[in-house]
């Protein structure tokens, strides 16, 4: 993904949280969701640096000699002038793109009906 096109902001902005969960219903659960899709992304991320470092990495056998690679320092860079994370979820949220659902509850009624007919099994 391409997180360099995003429309998130670069810097720390202040949000209301209210505002942000209109869709979702509940303030706790719409941190929750943005908590998560911010983990997904920053995981792409840092998997997508360390493929990209690799490429340029070599194989050093002494401890001595310290090696400054300029295309890895470039794509730290990269990486470092990038949106945070949760900025990319926060934008995402609220352009739509974000998929979220709630897993079903189980009334009691369907917990004792599974128990009693996994015991007569």
């Amino acid at each position: 993904m391409n997180y360099k096109k995003t429309n998130a902001e670069k810097t720390t902005v202040s949000r209301d949280l209210y505002s942000l969960s209109n869709d979702v219903g509940n303030v706790y659960e719409t941190i929750a969701i943005l908590a998560k899709r911010s983990r997904q992304i920053s995981v792409e991320m840092k998997e997508e640096l360390l493929e990209k470092i690799n490429e340029f990495s070599t194989v050093n056998n002494s401890l001595e000699e310290v090696f400054e690679n300029k295309e890895q320092i470039e794509v730290s860079r990269y990486y470092e002038r990038l949106p945070k994370s949760t900025s990319i979820a926060i934008q995402e949220l609220k352009e739509g793109k974000i998929y979220h659902r709630m897993a079903e509850e189980k009334k009691e009624d369907d917990i004792v009906e599974e128990e009693i007919s996994s015991k007569e099994s």
